[in-house]
């Protein structure tokens, strides 16, 4: 027997990075703000994409409890150390659920939980991450159920990293899309050399083509609904990215152009990075 499904979303407010590198003007950099998305019938749930310092686990463990459900996965979108670090506690809080990622997605979760912790993670938060132990199996091919509904985890190549995937549940048209979309916050681009941005795209078009009635950001403003215009203003994001960067620019004037483009957009902190990681003239 099959149970309506409902979900929710938390988005957890950004954490300053300790960093010399600062913003133009001299702010501190702060990460994007994080969704957190729960997915429940009337028993049962899915959390997809942890957090990842022990106050967004704590925030999220007491989130899902007040929901009352049993936590039966965790899914991880993609292997960027934001959205799953936290995995392994939230097992520990709820003992008996069971966390699933793709097989890119968990060869990616190796780089970050060593290298990627060394060279980044630990250095800009320190002391604000917990273990992370990869605890993930590979997701069934054909999907994992709560209550007899079905969740298919789709993959859709790089978009802001390699390997990334979204999650759909068909019984009620969501697509929980991790990094694929983005909704009102400044985009990622630092890992999308070499066609990065073309191979977003066309993860881009196979979103649209699940034809969802409502697509969760990765990375969204909270004021905002999960609509799936977000999928086209992506897009356009991208394809402003793209032009800008064929213009070999300087990193100060992509960053300016970009902000005047994407004025409403939360957290320019990615927006600056990236520009001085893809383009050699600061």
């Amino acid at each position: 027997m099959t149970t309506p499904l409902s979900y929710e979303v938390l988005v957890l407010d950004g954490t300053p990075r300790v960093t010399d590198l600062r913003m133009p003007n001299g702010d501190p950099i702060i990460s994007s703000p994080l969704s957190v998305t729960l997915v429940y019938g009337e028993s049962e749930a899915v959390l997809v994409d942890a957090p990842f310092t022990y106050d967004q686990v704590q925030q999220v463990g007491d989130w899902i409890e007040q929901h009352g459900k049993r936590l039966s996965y965790i899914y991880a979108t993609h292997g960027h150390g934001d959205h799953w670090f936290g995995t392994a506690a939230l097992i520990e809080r709820f003992p008996g659920a069971r966390a699933y990622a793709t097989e890119g997605t968990i060869r990616l979760m190796r780089e970050q939980a060593t290298i990627g912790r060394e060279q980044l993670w630990d250095k800009v938060f320190p002391g604000l991450v917990p273990d992370s132990p990869i605890v993930a199996e590979p997701v069934p091919a054909e999907g994992f159920t709560i209550e007899g509904q079905l969740l298919r985890a789709i993959e859709v190549g790089h978009t802001d990293t390699d390997d990334t995937t979204v999650l759909h549940v068909p019984a009620i048209d969501l697509v929980i899309a991790g990094d694929v979309v983005y909704n009102g916050v400044h985009q990622m681009l630092l890992e999308c050399g070499d066609h990065g941005l073309d191979s977003w795209l066309k993860a881009l078009d196979i979103v649209d083509e699940l034809n969802p009635k409502a697509v969760v950001a990765g990375h969204k403003d909270p004021n905002r609904a999960d609509d799936p215009k977000a999928i086209d203003e992506t897009r356009r994001y991208l394809l402003d990215a793209k032009r800008l960067l064929n213009e070999k620019t300087t990193a100060r004037a992509f960053f300016d152009a970009m902000i005047e483009l994407h004025p409403n957009r939360l957290n320019q902190g990615p927006v600056w990075y990236g520009a001085l990681g893809l383009l050699t003239s600061p």
